[in-house]
């Protein structure tokens, strides 16, 4: 499970990750806070145009952020979006504690950091292959979704507490300084254990190129497809935590308290992803839908604690589909395109949230939050039923020949896209070939059923 840290650059990536997504969550917990109870009078549209602003960017700017993180050195990328975001961070607290700040303000400045975000998080996706050899990607990644789950444990609590006791401005200050613990990590880094970055040649790193390879891949549009949804209607967590803490009649605290527990169902399923060998498709059809039907029983539950207690389920299908489909792109991507893959990849699961959460804001301010989360619900079913569809129609779901249904995934080779300026990169993973062909290799092996 824990294969990864023997790794000393990845072991030090891993702390300074987990403290400045302590501090991360402490300010997400905050910022939606204040825009719902100091900024404007319990509007949940407001909070909804908030996180429409912070995750708009990475939608419009995929192309850009994409190319470089193919192109440049991603340590030295990161170094620079660290500090911005610390800086902006700061930015915030310092115009709380002198009282100036407004909700045009907040959206201004919650733009540039989804502006930051755009870049950063495509390159710190990729980073994690720099980090570790190909065998140790999947087991990394789901070790890096562990760390920002413990994160949203902590984070969280912490915030809602410091929001009570020291006021919203102390704690984007707090987060502007732990923003140190992550570029202290990258400037401790032993360079010369990185992995090779392998770069498209000069010319290559249109996106263009990256949106043919997803098109040739009839499962990675799927994937595409359950995480625009999940991530446009069923991921508006700010708004639905927030909204009935107040339905049931809490403060900061209650608030709190609910992003905690979703967080503990999230450290579940991402220490359990990190036990798998690898990500299976399968396994994100399963959990999106598990998603759904929790997010539904959700929206019918009656009492606080209970709201709390399902919220645990929802948030381990939520990390077991994240982590699992985030793996599956990454692991079965030609390291050529990884950047520009990704950099497609979050602008569908971040950028979508400019699309769902002014919806879901709507729809919780004029009809209630349990309407909003129902419909967050229903389209993680129908994003499921795609999957489930998919699986069935393209001949993955067969009738064994003893009898009975069985799961056998195959594992598809990705097409590479051959030119001049991107030349083929053999693999070193037995269990994912980067080889030019396209046909489908079907496993009999156990684990695989």
């Amino acid at each position: 499970m824990f294969r990864s840290l023997s790794i000393f650059n990845y072991r030090i990536w891993f702390i300074g990750a987990l403290i400045s997504n302590v501090g991360a969550w402490m300010q997400s917990t905050a910022q939606d806070w204040v825009v719902l109870t100091e900024l404007t009078d319990h509007d949940a549209t407001a909070v909804g145009f908030t996180m429409a602003c912070q995750f708009g960017p990475p939608l419009v700017l995929a192309g850009v952020a994409g190319a470089i993180a193919d192109r440049f050195d991603r340590r030295k990328v990161l170094l620079l979006t660290q500090s911005v975001l610390g800086l902006l961070s700061l930015l915030i607290g310092v115009l709380l504690l002198l009282g100036v700040l407004t909700l045009p303000i907040m959206l201004v400045i919650a733009l540039a950091v989804g502006v930051m975000n755009a870049i950063d998080n495509p390159t710190r996706q990729a980073f994690v292959t720099d980090v570790v050899n190909r065998q140790n990607a999947s087991n990394a990644i789901a070790l890096n979704s562990t760390s920002f789950n413990m994160a949203r444990l902590i984070g969280p609590a912490v915030g809602s507490l410091l929001l009570i006791v020291m006021g919203s401005g102390w704690v984007f200050v707090i987060n502007a300084a732990t923003f140190g613990a992550m570029l202290l990590a990258l400037l401790f880094m032993r360079k010369n254990e990185l992995e090779p970055h392998t770069k498209p040649k000069r010319g290559a790193n249109k996106m263009a190129d990256g949106a043919r390879y997803v098109a040739g891949r009839p499962d990675l549009i799927v994937t595409f497809i359950m995480a625009f949804l999940i991530g446009a209607f069923g991921m508006n967590f700010p708004i639905f935590a927030s909204t009935m803490a107040i339905e049931f009649g809490r403060d900061a605290d209650g608030y709190g308290l609910l992003s905690s527990t979703l967080a503990i169902g999230s450290l579940t399923g991402a220490l359990l992803a990190a036990r798998r060998s690898r990500a299976r498709l399968r396994v994100a059809i399963v959990a999106i839908g598990g998603f759904g039907i929790f997010q539904i029983l959700a929206a019918f539950t009656p009492a606080y604690l209970a709201y709390a207690g399902v919220s645990i389920l929802i948030g381990f299908c939520t990390v077991t589909f994240m982590t699992t489909a985030n793996g599956y792109v990454q692991t079965t991507t030609d390291p050529a395109l990884r950047g520009r893959v990704l950099a497609l990849y979050l602008a569908v699961t971040m950028g979508s949230t400019p699309i769902g959460a002014p919806i879901i804001g709507w729809i919780a301010d004029a009809f209630g939050a349990r309407q909003a989360i129902f419909v967050g619900g229903a389209a993680s079913v129908i994003a499921c039923a795609i999957g489930a569809g998919w699986l069935v129609f393209s001949g993955r779901l067969h009738r064994a020949d003893t009898g009975g249904f069985k799961f056998e995934l195959e594992e598809t080779r990705p097409i590479s896209i051959i030119t001049e300026a991107m030349p083929q990169v053999p693999s070193t993973d037995d269990t994912v070939s980067l080889a030019t062909s396209a046909q489908p290799v079907l496993k009999d092996r156990p684990e695989d059923q």
